[in-house]
Formats: structure tokens, C-alpha cells, sequence
């Protein structure tokens, strides 16, 4: 398993450092296909709590099987005990479903297909809207309930992959009702 350890604001000492990887090292108990975990790490100021430290870790394995968790605590270690705790959870989850169902497979050929829509980029104070971060991301071939359940394990409104089928890029998102959508282009006429 590859460790990356990286810290958004100030210098991880080296007893963090070896802390943070001994946590992280026992999830190998529990999911032996991790390839890699990166882990980030951060301190805040907020108004009510002070400083707080955020630690987000994205494990990636095989088959396409992507966790991330992130926590926030007063101290760095519990905030990192916090985020083993969550993906530990998460791979539980993974584990009880992949097994229960034997293995990943494409439910039914139903594809719910949204309209556009417009919508003005101004907020409600009349100031514009603007792209604060931009995320590069690798996009795998999988069928739409596999892309279904990393986007809930992740616990994202939304999951974008390649179709293991058409080999296109998908959308699947998570509506209002409660059920899931699936966006799929199409060329102009």
C-alpha cells in the first residue's frame, strides 16, 4: 500500500507523520486489495472553536473501489483516529454489499433523463460566482449501480465515470425523491 501524507497549511513532524501512517496501516486488516491512501491534513481557524485540524483521507484499491472520508477535531490525532473510524465503516459497507451480492453487476437498463436547465450565475447578494477549486480525477469504466454505490460511499450527491458498455462518459446523481438519475450525452442535431 502506498501512503502520500500531505499538509495543506504549515509542516507534518515526523512523530505526526508516523502516527498518522500506523492508523492507516491497519485498514490493510480490514480491505487487503488498498493500492493507495493519500492523506491531507490542515489546521483552520474558525469563529466558534478556534483552531481546528482537518484530516481527509481518499483510499483508491482494486477494481475501482474509491473511499474518502474527512473529520475535524481540536487535535490532529483524533481527528485522524475519526477519519480511520469513518473509512473503516465505509469498506465494512463495501465488503457486506460486494459480498451479499455476490459480485457487481448492472441492474435493470432504466435511464432517467433530465432536461436543461439555465441558471444564472449570480448569488443572492448580486455578486458573481466563480470556480474556487478545480479537481482532476480519474475516470474508470463501471456499470451505473456500481457508480452508484461509490457515490454513496463517498457520500456525494453526484459520481462521474466512464460506461463500462459504451465506453462514454456518465453522470449519476442523486434526485430530490430520493432515487438515483443517470445523465448521459448525446450529440447535437
Amino acid at each position: 500500500m502506498e501512503l502520500i501524507v500531505k499538509s495543506r497549511n504549515g509542516k507534518i513532524t515526523s512523530r505526526q507523520r508516523l502516527y498518522i501512517e500506523g492508523k492507516l496501516n491497519r485498514l490493510e486488516r480490514f480491505l487487503d486489495q488498498i493500492n493507495k491512501v493519500t492523506v491531507e491534513v490542515s489546521e483552520e481557524q474558525r469563529r466558534s472553536e478556534g483552531i481546528v485540524h482537518r484530516a481527509q483521507a481518499t483510499l483508491v484499491g482494486e477494481h475501482g473501489i474509491l473511499l474518502r472520508a474527512e473529520q475535524r477535531s481540536q487535535d490532529l490525532n483524533s481527528a485522524v483516529d475519526d477519519v480511520v473510524d469513518a473509512l473503516q465503516r465505509q469498506i465494512e459497507r463495501y465488503k457486506e454489499k460486494h459480498w451479499r451480492r455476490g459480485k457487481l453487476r448492472r441492474q435493470g437498463d432504466e435511464i432517467v433523463m433530465v432536461g436543461d436547465t439555465e441558471q444564472d450565475l449570480a448569488s443572492d447578494d448580486g455578486s458573481e460566482l466563480r470556480i474556487v477549486r478545480t479537481k482532476a480525477i480519474q475516470v474508470k469504466p463501471m456499470y451505473s449501480d456500481e457508480a452508484v454505490e461509490q457515490m454513496e460511499l463517498l457520500g456525494h450527491s453526484f459520481f462521474l465515470f466512464r460506461d463500462a458498455d459504451s465506453n462514454q462518459i456518465n453522470l449519476v446523481y442523486r434526485r430530490r425523491d430520493g432515487n438515483y438519475g443517470l445523465l448521459v450525452p448525446t450529440e447535437l442535431l
